[in-house]
């Protein structure tokens, strides 16, 4: 049988007619549902395959699920965010499940636009990915439809969550340069503006570890924190803000790799070199940190592992959705290279 002309979407109707059976076959064969035999199953793929035919979502959503999730960024060009996306598409590649991405541009107000444009559209979940939304928005979204947060330290009834313990990864740094024989070792932070969601921040939670572990190693008379922003202008400006130091720090630890780029370009223009003049770590363990021209000791957090996670607690809450929230959170490890070198005398 010829297949019909291509100038409308194939329909299952015509998919039935192309492998010469009935509708209803067609719709167990696409819901893998009992009752198709292996023949069956045949010579219906065949004939979408052939056709080009694709389930209208629209129509799917009607009977209840559209198969979709969406996942909420703030920063698309952030290079540590793919990690956790693919972590969250390698879990679903083997599901009926497509995973769409929503930029929340750093904002509220975009962010809920892009969140709530998802809950329209009958995505079957969320997960937001370090959203900046308060907490009483982020349940209004759970309970409209299962939504995991990533990277937020809060717990709620409402929603899962998945974060990395980003105390313990801050003090790794610190202690990795302690022992290297720094005392001077200055942070750039993200500056946090909003007093009810300080706590939960991984920016705030690395703060608090840095101060810690400056305490427990006896230099908290030299914590230095610059407050910037997680990007690389970020970066830059807080670099120049610690060169400008009377006594400059013998190291930085930016708040993140994305971070340490700015650094590296102020550096560079101060001409100054790493580790030489100043060592300088990252956090986030990113494709940026492991070339070989950068070689930047970074705080691995295992973003693919992160995703995956999400990926997981978001298909047991879609299938499961009053059971208790879960909260994971991941232990991180130091990986050092060569952006780290013993305190210069």
């Amino acid at each position: 049988m010829e297949p019909p002309a291509q100038s409308r979407r194939v329909t299952i109707v015509d998919v039935a007619r192309h492998a010469q059976v009935s509708t209803t076959a067609v719709s167990k064969v696409l819901r893998n549902a009992y009752g198709a035999s292996p023949a069956m199953r045949e010579k219906v793929q065949r004939s979408i395959a052939e056709l080009g035919y694709r389930p209208y979502a629209a129509a799917r959503g009607l009977r209840g699920q559209t198969y979709t999730i969406g996942i909420m960024l703030p920063d698309i060009r952030n290079p540590f965010f793919p990690d956790i996306v693919d972590g969250v598409t390698d879990w679903f590649k083997d599901t009926d499940y497509q995973v769409l991405l929503g930029p929340g541009c750093n904002g509220e107000e975009a962010e809920a636009r892009v969140t709530e444009a998802m809950v329209d559209r009958g995505m079957d979940g969320l997960i937001l990915v370090a959203p900046v939304s308060p907490r009483s928005h982020l349940e209004h979204l759970a309970n409209l439809v299962p939504t995991v947060v990533v990277g937020r330290h809060g717990h709620s009834p409402r929603y899962d969550t998945v974060a990395d313990d980003d105390i313990a990864g801050a003090a790794l740094i610190v202690r990795h340069l302690a022992d290297l024989g720094h005392r001077r070792i200055a942070h750039i932070e993200h500056l946090e503006t909003d007093p009810t969601r300080i706590a939960e921040m991984p920016n705030t939670q690395r703060s608090e570890g840095y101060r810690r572990a400056m305490r427990e190693r006896g230099l908290a008379d030299e914590t230095d924190i610059v407050s910037t922003s997680y990007t690389q202008e970020g970066g830059y400006l807080g670099a120049q803000q610690l060169l400008a130091r009377k006594r400059r720090p013998t190291a930085i630890f930016a708040g993140s790799d994305f971070v340490a780029m700015g650094v590296l370009e102020a550096l560079a223009e101060a001409k100054l070199s790493v580790p030489e003049d100043i060592s300088l770590t990252g956090y986030d363990n990113t494709s940026f940190a492991a070339l070989r021209s950068i070689s930047l000791t970074s705080v691995d957090q295992a973003g693919n592992d992160i995703g995956a996670n999400a990926a997981r607690l978001l298909l047991d809450r879609i299938t499961e959705r009053g059971r208790p929230t879960v909260q994971v959170k991941l232990s991180p490890t130091l990986i050092v290279r060569n952006s780290t070198a013993p305190a210069a005398r």
